[in-house]
């Protein structure tokens, strides 16, 4: 897309995630008009050194113009570019940054990173700060992948009522019925997150073991679930508040007391605490789902995967098993949704952020 340009038919498109389990960055290119998905191309994965990490978690919380945020977005931006660079062919990218902070009823929302800077210096249109327009309409800001989640149900062949679920630092989920026509039509879809994902267990596993995960699930495995504080953790209010909804990646940190157990009991309760949020999650859905198809890290968590079947009583399948890629397609989101602003499209409506009316988000910079 030349500079200036507006987007007409299908184009090539970057799209960039970095999550809040800071595991990395992801860059995925799409083929896109937009609405469909026509091709999935190049992927492509950078991870954060552990000083970067610790750069960007001593930046969570805060906000612009306080003392660890520049710090965070050039960790954040530097990061982003040397990705970005490797991959030829783009017409335009979608850049989410890193979020630091959400809270959509106070201060607002808060992803560090300069799309104008990747723009210079990449030479390509950039579509950034996707959630502020959102926000300030009175929506969540988030999630925001479920319009490609949409396109993603079509492209796979989907005809009944599924699931999308993404297994990050907090946990999303899309319901979809791909039986309607766009995303935007009324009860084509309803998102929301569900609750804690792999941020708490991450962060014990850090703790415990300087281990940045459970890998596989193998230490969860090992301990025994304690029930009692799953039932005590699903009565916190946020689970009692209809959807959409959004949560920060530390809103349930006080609900997880987890010092009294052993550090296997530990992992195996915080294990299962997201999964049952998911099953309560469920609850709202406005039909039952044929199918659940997981996304994110804690796919590859063969102790939640087990839980997320078991709570659910449906077989959670990795997004692979419909031919997806789930370590990528947040990144292929951002770039379904950087072509959808380039063409004046919507990107969230009031079943998948609550924000009143479908609105388009996203800034657009451009080299020039």
């Amino acid at each position: 897309m030349r500079s200036g340009a507006t987007i007409g038919g299908a184009v090539w498109a970057l799209g960039t995630m970095s999550g809040t389990s800071l595991d990395g960055v992801d860059a995925a290119m799409v083929l896109t008009d937009g609405e469909r998905v026509l091709d999935f191309g190049p992927t492509a994965y950078r991870p954060y050194t552990p000083a970067e990490q610790a750069t960007i978690r001593a930046a969570f919380g805060q906000w612009p113009g306080d003392a660890a945020v520049q710090a965070a977005a050039e960790v954040v931006e530097t990061a982003h570019a040397e990705l970005m660079s490797r991959f030829s062919g783009a017409e335009i990218a979608g850049f989410h940054g890193q979020t630091l902070a959400h809270d959509p009823r106070g201060r607002g929302t808060h992803q560090a990173g300069d799309g104008d800077l990747l723009a210079r210096t990449l030479g390509l249109p950039v579509v950034w700060d996707f959630r502020s327009n959102d926000v300030a309409m009175g929506g969540q800001g988030a999630p925001l992948a479920p319009f490609f989640h949409f396109a993603c149900a079509r492209q796979i062949g989907a005809d009944r009522p599924l699931a999308i679920l993404n297994l990050g630092g907090v946990g999303n989920v899309t319901w979809i019925d791909p039986r309607h026509g766009a995303p935007e039509q009324a009860g084509a879809l309803l998102a929301f997150d569900t609750g804690p994902a792999n941020a708490p267990l991450n962060d014990l596993m850090q703790r415990l073991t300087g281990k940045p995960q459970d890998e596989g699930g193998a230490f969860a495995a090992t301990g025994t679930v304690d029930e009692a504080l799953i039932a005590r953790f699903l009565d916190h209010p946020y689970f009692y508040r209809m959807p959409p909804k959004s949560l920060d990646r530390n809103d349930f940190h006080a609900a997880l007391p987890t010092g009294h157990l052993s550090p296997q009991d530990a992992a195996a309760t915080l294990t299962a605490a997201s999964a049952a949020a998911v099953a309560r999650g469920a609850e709202h859905f406005p039909t039952p789902i044929s199918r659940l198809l997981v996304t994110g890290g804690g796919r590859h968590n063969a102790t939640l995967m087990a839980e997320l079947s078991r709570r659910l009583r449906l077989d959670a399948e990795p997004v692979e098993a419909a031919g997806l890629n789930g370590d990528m397609l947040e990144a292929q989101a951002f770039a379904f949704l950087a072509v959808r602003v380039a063409r004046g499209l919507p990107t969230s409506g009031p079943g998948t952020t609550g924000v009143p009316a479908l609105i388009g988000g996203g800034k657009i910079s451009r080299p020039d």
